[in-house]
């Protein structure tokens, strides 16, 4: 699993049926605070993020478990927001 922040959206018209209706974002890495770490990617969204979410993202065909991407052309998938992050005791991130 990845720590990411959402960034955007993405608009498809032709994709893949089994993504029909689906909500693509897009992501990038970032470490535990928000701060960015990573190259953006796109995720399917599982769990009705928006943009400025920090998430909890599967990839490869781990991002193939969820009931919603079973049997899926996806590599990514965002399966988690995240209310609040504690590191060492102390918390470095909570959502406002």
């Amino acid at each position: 699993m990845l720590i990411a922040k959402v960034i955007g959206n993405t608009v498809a018209t032709i994709k893949d049926p089994k993504l029909e209706g689906r909500k693509l974002l897009i992501c990038r890495e970032t470490d535990q605070t928000g701060a960015p770490t990573g190259k953006p990617y796109v995720a399917v969204d599982t769990v009705n993020a928006g943009v400025g979410d920090l998430v909890l993202t599967a990839h490869g065909s781990s991002g193939r478990q969820t009931d919603i991407t079973k049997d899926t052309p996806v590599d990514a998938v965002i399966m988690a927001i995240i209310d609040s992050l504690q590191v060492d005791g102390e918390v470095v991130f909570r959502k406002s």
